[in-house]
């Protein structure tokens, strides 16, 4: 199972971008996708996570709430991140990964190389 994500790059604060995070083989509508996020020198931290059902509810991290969005089309086997009214903060690797509880935990059974996300001040 490979996760490749897409859709990072340079934006300036306020802005919006939207990540893309595709799951080559296995099941996509089972699992469960999250978004983490880390810089150099930091723990990875928690983003966004979405289960596999349609009536799940998404969960985020504080410093994203109310601004970013993870959504996720099973037909396309994929999941997105919506991120809008960036800041220099958000500035970040950003990955994607697939497992089987929609956890805040890192306790995803696969995981993505990442996309760079730089928000200018």
């Amino acid at each position: 199972v490979q996760v490749v994500e897409s859709g990072g790059g340079v934006v300036p604060a306020g802005g919006s971008l939207r990540l893309s995070c595709v799951v080559s083989e296995g099941t996509f509508g089972l699992y469960a996708m999250a978004w983490f996020r880390q810089v150099p020198g930091k723990e990875r931290e928690f983003v966004a996570t979405l289960g596999e059902s349609t009536v799940d509810s998404p969960k985020y991290g504080d410093s994203v709430k109310g601004r970013f969005t993870i959504s996720r089309d099973n037909a396309k086997n994929t999941a997105y991140l919506q991120m809008n009214s960036l800041k220099p903060e958000d500035t970040a690797v950003y990955i994607c990964a697939a497992g089987w509880v929609a956890t805040m935990d890192h306790d995803y059974r696969y995981w993505g190389q990442g996309t760079q996300v730089t928000v200018s001040p």
